[in-house]
């Protein structure tokens, strides 16, 4: 909603500094639209139609730079993936976060809604209740509030140097939001003087800075998706057990919503992603010497950054004081995901569960269910042909898990997708289960009641099958038939983007 004004905000700063800018767009989707309709297998795709738009306009008319504007999950890392590819001059501009809803004493943010239908279907919410909540929650414009996608890939973009500091955690609505696109502009006009290249910035050390601060701040699940998308347009070498590695030695930091209390504008009022990112600097977890946009190092910008967070706010802990001692974002793996899957670790009140499998051949025959209270404590839900060619898109199962959190089964009901998750999500919960189903993952070959275990501490995904029986299944698989066979989605299952 902001974008525009942004945009032109920037135009005139790039004039201001001796450049001829030239606007154009491209396609966007709103999650918050689409989600839980047929709408919502788009949204990942339209990752990869942003990133073509942006590298056909930039190389077919010759631009000297690129600055990016994006407000939404699919628009932010389709436009790095194309500046990846493209490497010349640019700098990303965030859309800015939206200001948190307010209702009854609590914050809201978009979730707050999801959340809501699950309460009020479970009969613990008024239906006066539920409406309000409705109406509040998204109180003008901007990007998601907690720390979801959007807000996750802005801050991961700061930490990269690929965004101006500060800048990934400002309103949409405040005036430095402005300012900052203004500066942004200017900052691009310097590095196409000074040659400043993407690849120089994007490198294999300034995604692991990325990707501490993801950690740091309790971001979303998609993170893994999008930088092994971006370290691939980079040139970079990255491997889903990277993040593994990371999260072992990177503590959460921040109280940030889905699982904490605060949104992302207390973060910024709290001291911003330059505070989190000086913690790790001082404490060995930081790249110091990884370029800027501005041309000075990560560790030069944070010169005058304090090491340790204000005493007068709670929403950035201290160094000794964490909210989890490793990360959250998790790489499980056995039977039911032998080349891997993501999970958030943390929020979760039982670090394991194990329960019979209730099987579910798409996301909205499982929010029926749940919506039907048919779900009971214990049981682990399987939603499967939601993956990148089975679904296809890989659509985010925000519906379910935000009715099984508004049930208040989020703590004794486990859940398990080929599919993905909105960065909204928190519970026991594991997605990007691969081989996907349409493939011939094991994820396929469940039946209703198999034993299933999710093991947190373990990073353990197990279907309690034998393997004969498991092969059985598989001689008796037949492969589906693809569920789009023209236009786009059908291009994207055939062109096997993961």
């Amino acid at each position: 909603m902001g974008i525009n004004d942004l945009a032109k905000r920037a135009e005139s700063g790039a004039k201001v500094a001796g450049a001829m800018p030239q606007l154009f767009g491209t396609i966007t989707i709103s999650d918050g639209i689409s989600m839980g309709t047929e709408g919502m297998k788009y949204s990942l795709v339209s990752r990869e139609v942003i990133a073509d738009s942006i590298e056909t306009v930039c190389n077919g008319q010759s631009m000297d730079g690129v600055l990016a504007i994006g407000g939404c999950d699919k628009n932010m890392p389709g436009a790095m993936i194309a500046i990846a590819r493209l490497n010349i001059p640019a700098v990303f501009v965030y859309g800015g976060t939206i200001k948190p809803g307010h209702y009854n004493g609590k914050d809201l943010t978009v979730v707050s809604a999801f959340e809501a239908v699950g309460e009020y279907s479970a009969g613990k919410l008024p239906e006066a209740d539920l409406l309000e909540i409705e109406r509040r929650s998204c109180p003008g414009a901007g990007s998601c509030g907690g720390m979801y996608t959007a807000n996750t890939m802005s801050s991961a973009f700061e930490a990269m140097g690929m965004s101006l500091m500060y800048s990934s955690t400002m309103a949409a609505e405040d005036a430095e939001k402005a300012e900052s696109a203004e500066k942004s502009a200017q900052t691009l006009v310097e590095a196409i003087r000074k040659q400043i290249l993407p690849r120089q910035l994007i490198t294999r050390q300034s995604i692991e800075n990325a990707i501490s601060v993801i950690m740091a701040i309790g971001g979303s699940t998609n993170a893994v998706l999008h930088f092994l998308a971006i370290a691939h347009a980079a040139g970079v070498e990255l491997k889903l057990d990277d993040f593994e590695a990371i999260r072992a030695r990177v503590p959460v930091l921040c109280d940030l919503k889905p699982s904490g209390r605060y949104v992302a504008t207390d973060l910024h009022q709290a001291g911003g992603i330059p505070q989190v990112m000086k913690m790790l600097l001082v404490n060995n977890l930081l790249h110091g010497d990884c370029l800027t946009v501005t041309g000075q190092t990560i560790a030069e910008v944070l010169a005058e950054v304090p090491e340790s967070p204000r005493s007068d706010q709670d929403v950035i802990r201290s160094w000794n004081n964490p909210i989890y001692p490793e990360g959250h974002l998790g790489i499980l793996r056995g039977n039911l995901a032998t080349e891997g899957s993501v999970a958030k670790l943390t929020g979760i009140k039982k670090r394991s569960i194990a329960g019979p499998a209730r099987v579910f051949e798409s996301e909205e025959a499982c929010l029926d269910a749940i919506l039907a209270k048919q779900i009971q404590a214990g049981d682990v839900l399987v939603i499967r042909y939601e993956g990148p060619k089975g679904g296809p898109g890989m659509r985010e199962m925000l519906a379910p898990t935000s009715a099984i959190i508004g049930a208040g089964l989020g703590d004794s009901v486990g859940l398990i997708t080929d599919g993905r998750f909105s960065g909204g999500t928190y519970g026991m919960v594991v997605g990007h289960v691969a081989p996907e189903a349409f493939v011939g993952g094991t994820i396929a070959f469940v039946q209703e009641g198999d034993p299933i275990t999710i093991d947190a501490d373990a990073r353990l995904l197990q279907v309690h099958v034998s393997d004969q029986e498991l092969a059985q299944r598989r001689a008796n698989w037949q492969p589906p038939q693809p569920r789009y066979t023209k236009g786009v989605l059908a291009k994207y299952v055939q062109a096997g983007f993961f």
